[in-house]
């Protein structure tokens, strides 16, 4: 059954870009959408292996699934766009984007170099829409598209040592709800995800004093996996077709702490 302009968005053999996506979240973002079909444009830009040993992963499961890795550091504009272009190029058409990429920088705010603002920001906010502007075009003309922005529950309660990091992905909400206004009349949503902690090379690297302190502040008691960040965005993608400018919480509760 179609409701409004299109039917729920398929994903087998649509095509999907994942910044940021050779490890932690935005892999497994890209491989559980590869498991259910998708075209994944494996983005990175440093680490080539990481990126390479899940393209070939996803092109391993089959059923229609397709991967390839892309190199471009989407903090820089010009290499955005060619990332968009090569999608293009390559599968011929965009119809998923998820805005993953991100870095963190913590210190003090009397600390805070002002390269240490910018170095984040530039990555966790700006890129968001260097991609976004890149791929709208595409979007438009085929009236649908879906774009998913990974914020942070940092980015809703604020955090001490991550002024910056709190700031870029409280920014990436704002910039979801403006660019749902705007875009629903092209059949295209966005939304945004503010996982909590969860279980990746960053939060393992932390001291393990450190992490039962946080675990003891999650009610859940204990961090995400990544793979439950790629659900919730498969749910986005496949189910989502009427859900535009929401926040999807997945911290375990720890937002009700904040």
């Amino acid at each position: 059954m179609l409701y409004g302009k299109e039917a729920v968005l398929n994903l087998r053999g649509a095509v999907a870009v994942v910044t940021g996506g050779s490890r932690g979240i935005g892999a497994a973002i890209a491989e559980e959408l590869g498991r259910a079909g998708a075209m994944v444009v494996v983005n990175y830009a440093g680490s080539v292996e990481p990126a390479e040993e899940l393209a070939s992963t996803i092109n391993e499961i089959g059923g229609g699934a397709e991967a390839v890795a892309v190199q471009a550091d989407v903090a820089d504009p010009e290499q955005a766009q060619s990332l968009i272009d090569e999608t293009i190029n390559h599968f011929g058409r965009i119809d998923i984007l998820i805005n993953n990429a991100g870095m963190n920088i913590d210190k003090p705010l009397g600390q805070m170099e002002v390269d240490d603002w910018d170095q984040v920001v530039n990555l966790d906010l700006n890129a968001s829409f260097y991609t976004v502007r890149a791929a709208l075009p595409h979007m438009q003309e085929q009236e649908l598209g879906r774009i998913i922005n990974i914020s942070s529950v940092v980015g809703e309660s604020g955090n001490p040592m991550q002024s910056n990091y709190s700031a870029a992905k409280a920014g990436m909400l704002g910039f979801t709800r403006t660019a749902a206004l705007e875009l629903a009349q092209n059949n295209i949503t966005v939304n945004a995800v503010c996982p909590g902690f969860v279980e990746t090379d960053m939060v393992q690297e932390m001291p393990e004093d450190i992490q039962e302190y946080f675990r003891n502040q999650i009610p859940l008691g204990r961090f995400a996996q990544p793979e439950e960040i790629g659900k919730t965005v498969r749910f986005l993608v496949e189910e989502g077709d009427y859900m535009t400018g929401n926040t999807i919480d997945v911290n375990g509760g720890l937002y009700m702490r904040s």
